[in-house]
């Protein structure tokens, strides 16, 4: 199974929502793990997560606090919180007013954590703001400098959403034969 697209809302204070950011989305992720099971539609052992822009800083996240995935797919996202310094997403503080939230929240200081392989896909060309390639080249440096299994593509001429459909193919081949290598064996399933 892949988690993709799911919905995992983080509540609370606005002020200080981020700050309990790790515990609700792992707690989200397990949630929807845990009731997928019951239905009998997956194998807990065989799941692959994934998502784009603050999906992908959410599913490196993931990788990096749980033990719930297989392995993951990260496109276009922001990994290191320190230089988005101005907020992201609901987070109203700044760096300079919340550093220990920034660092807790970013996978790329986590990078020596990470407990499943990770696709990094990113458009050459991001234009957005929080987003820039750099994200995801660095993060990949740091994985792969921690000895953690993690591949790395760019997409030429592609902002943050890709629109070629040459992209758009080679980013679905890419996810599929990921996940075909990392979720789908039954062999060697993690516990």
């Amino acid at each position: 199974m892949v988690l993709d697209n799911a919905t995992m809302p983080v509540v609370g204070d606005p002020k200080t929502v981020n700050d309990t950011f790790l515990d609700q989305v792992v707690a989200s992720a397990k949630a929807a793990i845990d009731k997928a099971d019951e239905l009998g539609v997956i194998d807990p052992k065989r799941v692959g997560v994934g998502g784009h822009s603050y999906g992908a800083f959410m599913t490196a996240n993931l990788l990096a606090h749980s033990n719930l995935f297989r392995a993951g797919i990260a496109r276009s996202g922001a990994y290191n919180r320190t230089l988005t310094p101005f907020g992201f997403q609901s987070e109203r503080r700044t760096l300079w007013e919340a550093p220990d939230m920034y660092l807790k929240v970013s996978p790329f200081m986590s990078a020596h954590h990470f407990n499943a392989p990770i696709l990094l896909i990113h458009g050459e060309a991001d234009n957005n703001s929080g987003t820039f390639p750099m994200q995801s080249e660095r993060l990949y440096a740091a994985l792969k400098g921690n000895g953690q299994t993690a591949r790395y593509v760019t997409l030429p001429l592609e902002s943050h959403g890709y629109i070629a459909r040459e992209s758009i193919e080679h980013t679905l081949w890419e996810m599929l034969r990921w996940f075909d290598k990392h979720v789908k064996p039954a062999k060697d399933a993690q516990n």
